[in-house]
């Protein structure tokens, strides 16, 4: 097991724009502002860069910036490519092959994929995207997501990475128990889960007690997206509001959910998300505090004062 000083915790790439067709100098420019902040690794996400789409020579630009600025890429998160999506599955299983290929030439330990689509028009046009429904998965799609992501298991697996499956709502990653049953109907040693728990805590509507899933996904995760959202239920109508917050202050409670995972035997990467305002700051005070947890979480504060 890591230690907490030692533990690999990346910045996610959501706070800047696209620049798949940027120069590197702005790949640089940005790689340098999240080396700034004092972080060592980076998730390459898909959102900044597609490294699945990129040509030989540009890869190289790529590594050739992260050299420079010290940064070393964990992850790929390959977001909104499902494998089983009604319209674009075979397409974006292809793609998913490429990012595995990329993420292991570039010294990555992990790709992210997930089951959730494309925002819709209606979740584009609002502040925050969650509060509008999107796409649903559909259950008889069970066996051909088991064939899929297994397959793309597979691919890591020969190639050095592990397969880690984002949870992402109403999608057949949408709920703890869903999750896990997906996971072990795979049953692939490459492929765990990234229960990015955020993105369902974040709805507003019902939702299952978040310490409670943490407890049932823990075991089977392999990497891990974590953020947090201020919450609030009327009681009266039960409206629920959900924004976002600095994991020291949402509602998700931190410090007990990272001391559940390593009891539970999580050892694999985080990598700190954030939405809204200044992104990457934010993110920056959360890798911070991820490792005051996870100084409790593994006993050294303990026995920094017992010895």
């Amino acid at each position: 097991m890591p230690s907490s000083e030692t533990w690999p915790i990346a910045a996610a790439m959501l706070p800047f724009p696209a620049s798949h067709d940027a120069p590197a100098e702005t790949w640089l420019a940005h790689l340098a502002e999240v080396a700034y902040e004092g972080f060592a690794e980076v998730d390459l996400t898909d959102s900044w860069l597609r490294v699945g789409d990129l040509e030989p020579a540009r890869r190289a630009e790529l590594a050739d910036a992260l050299r420079r600025t010290g940064l070393t890429p964990v992850a790929v998160s390959a977001i909104r490519c499902s494998g089983i999506d009604p319209d674009d599955g075979d397409a974006n299983l292809a793609y998913s092959h490429r990012t595995i290929d990329a993420a292991a030439e570039l010294g990555c330990t992990v790709v992210s994929v997930g089951l959730h689509r494309p925002l819709t028009e209606a979740q584009r046009g609002t502040l925050w995207f969650w509060t509008v429904d999107g796409p649903k998965d559909d259950p008889a799609d069970w066996d051909l997501a088991v064939r899929r992501l297994r397959e793309l298991g597979e691919h890591a697996a020969q190639v050095g990475l592990a397969l880690s499956l984002e949870m992402y709502e109403d999608t057949l990653l949408g709920s703890a128990a869903s999750a896990v049953r997906l996971v072990e109907d795979i049953a692939h040693p490459a492929v765990g889960l990234n229960p990015d728990l955020g993105n369902l805590y974040r709805l507003h509507r019902d939702v299952e007690p978040f310490q409670a899933a943490v407890a049932a996904c823990a075991p089977h995760a392999n990497y891990w997206h974590v953020k947090s959202y201020s919450r609030d239920v009327d009681p009266g109508t039960g409206a629920v509001t959900a924004v976002p917050a600095p994991m020291y202050a949402g509602s998700m409670n931190w410090r007990t959910a990272i001391r559940t995972a390593v009891a539970a035997g999580f050892d694999g990467p985080f990598c700190v998300e954030h939405y809204g305002g200044d992104g990457l700051s934010v993110m920056a005070e959360n890798h911070r505090y991820l490792r005051r947890l996870l100084a409790v979480a593994t006993g050294e504060v303990l026995a920094a004062v017992t010895r």
